[in-house]
């Protein structure tokens, strides 16, 4: 079967070719300007075509015969056994001159040139817009009585219909679209317009209100919505069904929606946009003058806001849209398919992600990302920031405070039951602990740390207990071990919800013998800094797009305070706070927290090799347990003991006061230079007494 084609190239063409092309015999010759032959390339690459089934036939829709040369019109005459005229200007912007030449001209030489093709029926694809304003329903039967025939689109569409009704001296079946949006499981389409401006309205109003600001709308006219797949199925079946000819169809939906309707239908798809929480009813706006919202659409003020948001001045006419239509015809025609047109609200998801990616301007302004760059080295870029977030992190900050102080093991069920939870330095002290009350919870617990078997004896023994816990040896001085980590617990748990840094490395050694000894601070910056925010950039992802994650990490009074001979250890730990607080204050609109824990001296073994610790206050290791079980139920900013607070404060207040004291308790205790050290003064103290025992055996030698 042969088929011959305008407008094959257009948005609804290019559907109606690839349903053709699913029956095995069909031959399709698509009208193309000459130079434009690379469009139909483009078509039968992506539809893996042949060129023999997929044909160019050059030509001009404004000329006699479509401009086809008299050989083409030879040596296809009675072959061509369907023509489907799709070529139209589908524009409420486009000026009047050119919507005649295109749609009515180009009809008139589309029905000559099937007429001297002696082709078998001619389908032409007319429009709702046929019926004007008609105030009702308008049935496929109805044509002459269309109102309101102002607009050039609507007048050139009607025309272009009479055209054929009139002057058709072949068989020939009638097509009106509504209006077309994208494919329904794709979303694709090629411009803006109808629903489109809809979209571009709730996106900008997105930018500028709350989600929550409850909007004032109007009840609106009824419109009609049909994704261009159900179009092309539909047209494609009918086209081939026996005795219709002569006959009009309405490709509609039985459905028809309020303009208030569709705009909260689209609002759905995203928490940010606004929706319409009171519609003022069309009996109100009846009693404007009839001409009132037309006329509001040829102000300037009106033209110039319009043309900010992309959206055409004549659209602001259609607000009252009067007509629905009736769609019998099509239904009887495809009674006999199971093509019908899909439910709005089922496909709207699709069409509006699609718009979001590849046709909203703020997509395309995000895709010149360079320029913006560039833009913003000149000028401030100012948007508008989202304040309900911190309502809400309010709102759950003195919930969980007051659950902590009244029902605090409760509260700890509450906040990690069924949750993952990521604990660094875990094999003994604070962290085994926690992770055995975590478990005990109902937190499944991933324990990290260097030791292998001690890991998986500490995660048996949770399990044995009724706890949910494995167990994931890691080197965190190991960036790629990190990495490894990281994604294999992604994969097997899917994502983190809380991860507490806990794993820290101290040493304790004042500057004057680390000269020589660099690696002690890299050593530090390794496992408290590097070790730390590598674990958080791998997980962060996840937590952002959950909109939900906490990351609590364990620092040191020392920040506080400033205790001499751990500037390896303080450095690595002030590193980490910094990440913390810059992190935290990039994400406090989220449902991320990242919180910091300033522990004091804790009786673990990482302070057991420091004798003096044994001589002054310590924390027990049961209450800093209570302290991180206490932060991951709260998710408060820092968590700090009196000393810290009152180290803090002597040292903003007086500074050098502090300072003289931690100095003169640095010179009071003392401290044994390191191994190297020592061997050094010895060789030092040996070398001067062998040259003091060396007398001289010759003197006054000239």
């Amino acid at each position: 079967m042969n088929y011959l084609i305008t407008g094959g190239t257009g948005f609804i063409g290019r559907f109606v070719i690839e349903r053709l092309l699913t029956m095995p015999e069909a031959n399709i010759h698509v009208l193309v300007r000459p130079g434009s032959e690379g469009k139909l390339d483009n078509i039968r690459d992506s539809l893996g075509a042949s060129k023999e089934r997929l044909s160019e036939l050059c030509g001009d829709l404004t000329a006699q015969n479509l401009g086809i040369a008299e050989t083409d019109l030879f040596k296809l005459k009675g072959k061509i056994d369907h023509v489907f005229h799709l070529a139209a200007i589908y524009d409420l912007t486009a000026e009047a001159e050119p919507q005649q030449k295109t749609n009515v001209e180009g009809t008139r030489n589309a029905l000559q040139a099937a007429q001297t093709l002696d082709a078998g029926c001619f389908h032409h694809v007319s429009s709702i817009a046929v019926a004007g304003t008609y105030a009702g329903r308008f049935t496929e039967s109805m044509f002459e009585q269309a109102t309101g025939l102002d607009d050039p689109y609507f007048i050139t569409k009607h025309q272009a219909e009479r055209c054929v009704r009139e002057e058709a001296e072949i068989p020939y079946r009638i097509y009106r679209p509504s209006m077309v949006v994208g494919h329904s499981k794709t979303g694709e389409m090629d411009k803006i317009d109808g629903p489109y401006y809809m979209f571009q309205l709730l996106e900008t109003l997105g930018r500028a209100l709350p989600s929550w600001l409850p909007l004032v709308g109007i009840e609106g006219g009824q419109f009609n919505i049909v994704p261009v797949d159900y179009v092309a199925e539909a047209m494609v079946h009918i086209a081939h069904q026996p005795d219709l000819d002569g006959q009009c169809f309405h490709l509609t939906d039985p459905t028809h929606y309020r303009l208030g309707e569709l705009f909260n239908l689209i609002a759905a798809q995203s928490n940010k946009l606004p929706a319409f929480a009171w519609e003022v009813p069309n009996s109100t706006l009846n009693l404007l003058p009839k001409n009132a919202i037309p006329a509001l659409a040829t102000q300037t003020w009106v033209k110039n806001l319009l043309g900010r948001l992309g959206i055409a001045p004549s659209a602001l006419g259609y607000v009252t849209y009067p007509t629905t239509y009736g769609c019998s015809n099509t239904q009887i025609a495809l009674s006999n398919s199971t093509i019908k047109p899909p439910v709005l609200a089922d496909y709207m998801p699709v069409l509006w992600r699609y718009w979001r990616e590849y046709l909203s301007p703020q997509t395309k302004k995000a895709a010149n990302r360079k320029s913006a760059a560039e833009l913003s080295k000149e000028k401030v870029l100012l948007r508008r920031p989202e304040i309900m977030p911190y309502f809400k992190r309010a709102k759950d900050h003195w919930t969980w405070n007051t659950k902590s102080i009244f029902k605090s093991r409760s509260a700890l069920e509450e906040r990690v039951n069924n949750k993952v939870i990521l604990l660094t330095g875990a094999s003994s002290g604070i962290g085994a602990q926690v992770a055995h009350r975590l478990a005990f919870a109902g937190a499944t617990v991933l324990l990290v740390a260097r030791s292998k078997d001690t890991l998986e004896e500490l995660a048996e023994d949770i399990r044995d207990q009724g706890g949910n816990a494995f167990a994931y040896p890691t080197n965190l001085a190991d960036g790629d071990d990190c990495d490894r980590v990281c994604k294999l617990v992604t994969e097997e748990h899917g994502g983190v919800d809380i991860l507490i840094n806990n794993a820290g490395r101290s040493i304790r050694r004042s500057v004057k013998f680390s000269f020589d000894r660099f690696h002690d601070y890299e050593r530090t910056m390794q496992i408290n800094y590097f070790g730390s925010i590598r674990m958080a950039m791998n997980l962060l992802p996840g937590m952002l797009e959950r909109d939900d994650g906490h990351i609590v990490n364990v620092s040191t009074v020392g920040v506080q305070a400033n205790p001499a001979r751990f500037s390896a250890y303080l450095g690595s730990k002030w590193a980490l706070e910094g990440w913390s607080w810059a992190t935290a204050n990039e994400l406090a609109h989220t449902g991320v927290t990242i919180s910091t824990i300033n522990y004091p001296l804790v009786r673990t073994p990482m302070i057991a090799p420091t004798k003096i610790y044994d001589y002054v206050p310590v924390m027990s290791p049961e209450k800093a347990v209570d302290w991180m079980l206490d932060m991951i139920v709260t998710r408060n900013k820092r968590k700090i003991g009196s000393l810290g607070v009152a180290a803090l404060g002597m040292y903003y207040l007086f500074p050098k006061i502090s300072e003289t004291v931690v100095n003169a308790s640095y010179q009071m205790v003392y401290e044994a230079p390191p191994k190297s050290e020592l061997e050094k003064r010895e060789r030092k103290k040996s070398q001067k007494r062998q040259e003091g025992n060396v007398k001289p055996i010759f003197k006054n030698v000239s």
